[in-house]
Order: structure tokens, then sequence, then C-alpha cells
């Protein structure tokens, strides 16, 4: 069940909840991905938050939001780069993103296993995604009032045999969201104290979130016949008599 964009916009714009998730999960983006120049950028779901550091040097960044969450004009006072579309078809090329980021959007899809098959289709060879979803043994899937309280939870492990039954393969994995989700004016003081301790930490196991890094690998195809061609033999030199070792020759002109 996809949250309401509105719900979203709410929580991490006009709250301090929601603006210190966005800088957790963000910075932790940063700190796998530092840079995007000259590629194509895309996110799912509501990752619109995450995406901005990249639109100065990107080639170019898209926001796709599915259609069951809504749409909103992003990024506020620049030119709209945000669309709406179908949860499993997205108005993209085959092979033209370089860099996929998805969050709020795997965990609420109502068919994952489709979703996935579309980040691999869009993704170019080589080109890398990272798939942001709560932790289920996080506080954070456990609280109702955020967004991470909605949806699919994971453990490391399903993750990463989810997004393996769709082509993709695991690279590495973060996490992010170590302070608890709480409002108060303690945790406010304290809250980047504590994410940077977690993760000092733990890659994975007490943050609200999971982030996995994956890649789309395209094997080289194989030459037609090359493997018959190779078991044969060369037939060129066949009926040319084999040559003999030529002894010296006699000079009889004396």
């Amino acid at each position: 069940m996809h949250l309401d964009v509105l719900d979203l916009r709410q929580f991490y714009y006009r709250t301090q909840l929601g603006r210190a998730a966005q800088k957790a999960v963000r910075d932790r983006l940063l700190a796998l991905w530092p840079e995007a120049k000259g590629q194509t950028v895309a996110g799912f779901g509501f990752a619109v938050p995450l995406l901005r550091p990249y639109l100065a040097e990107a080639r170019r960044v898209i926001g796709l939001m599915p259609a069951p969450q809504g749409v909103m004009h992003w990024p506020a006072g620049m030119k709209n780069v945000s669309v709406l579309c179908e949860e499993t078809l997205w108005p993209l090329e085959t092979g033209v993103v370089d860099r996929l980021v998805a969050l709020h959007g795997l965990d609420t899809s109502e068919n994952p296993t489709a979703l996935l098959d579309e980040a691999a289709r869009v993704l170019g060879p080589g080109g890398r995604a990272i798939f942001i979803v709560p932790n289920r043994s996080g506080l954070w899937a456990r609280r109702d009032r955020t967004p991470f309280g909605f949806g699919r939870p994971y453990s490391l492990g399903q993750l990463e045999a989810q997004v393996k039954r769709a082509g993709l393969v695991p690279e590495r994995h973060a996490a992010a969201l170590f302070r608890p989700p709480r409002e108060g004016k303690f945790w406010q003081r304290t809250g980047d104290m504590v994410e940077g301790m977690g993760q000092r930490l733990s890659s994975s196991g007490g943050g609200g979130v999971i982030m996995l890094e994956v890649s789309k690998q395209v094997p080289a195809r194989p030459r037609p016949g090359l493997a018959e061609r190779v078991r044969r033999p060369l037939r060129v030199l066949e009926g040319v008599p084999e040559p003999q070792a030529a002894g010296r020759v006699r000079d009889r002109s004396g």
C-alpha cells in the first residue's frame, strides 16, 4: 500500500523528525555515491528528497512517483522533473538509467517482483540501484507515525534474495536511521550523535532502514558457432606433403 504524496511531503519537509530522517538517509547515500557527474539519475517512490545533491552535475534527474501515491512538483522553485507513472511501467527507455534510488517504493509495492524487473529493465549495463527499505528488526518499522511503519519491512537476507531473483547482483549494503523515531528536544539535540555512533558500530543490524546497492551485469553474447569452430582442427594444409629435412647440398661445379 503506497502512502499519499501529501503525507510524505508533510513528513519530510514539515516535521523535525522527517527532516532529520531525510538528512540521515541522504548523508548515507552520498557516502555510497558521492557524485553522479554526467549520469542519468532516477528515483522511484518518494526518493526525491535524496536526489537534490545530484541536480547540479547529473546529466538528468528524474523523479518517478507511482500513481497510487500521487505526484508533486519537484524540486521547488525549479523546473519540474517529477512524473506520475504506473508502478511497474515506467516512461523510460530500456537501459537509459545509470543510477536508481528507490525509497518508499519496493516495500509498499503490491507487486515487488514486477517492480524489480522494471528497475532492471531501465538500468543500463553496469548501472547501479540502491533500494532503501524498513529494517524489520529496527525501531522505525514498529512506529506507524512515520512512513517507515507502513508497507513490508525486510531483513537483509530477504532483500538480497528478492533482488537476485530479478537478475540484479547485490554489491554492498549500509544502514541509516539509528536514532530513535522520537521528536522530543532531547533527541533533537542528540540525534546526530546517536546516528554517528550507529554508523560506526553497525552496517545493517540496528538501523531503521537497510540500503542495498545492486548492479546490473549483462553477460557477453557468445559468437554463433565459435565453440564448434574451435573444436575442429584447421584443414587449410590438408593435401600438402609434409616437409622433409634438407641436407647439405654438395657443390658439383668443381
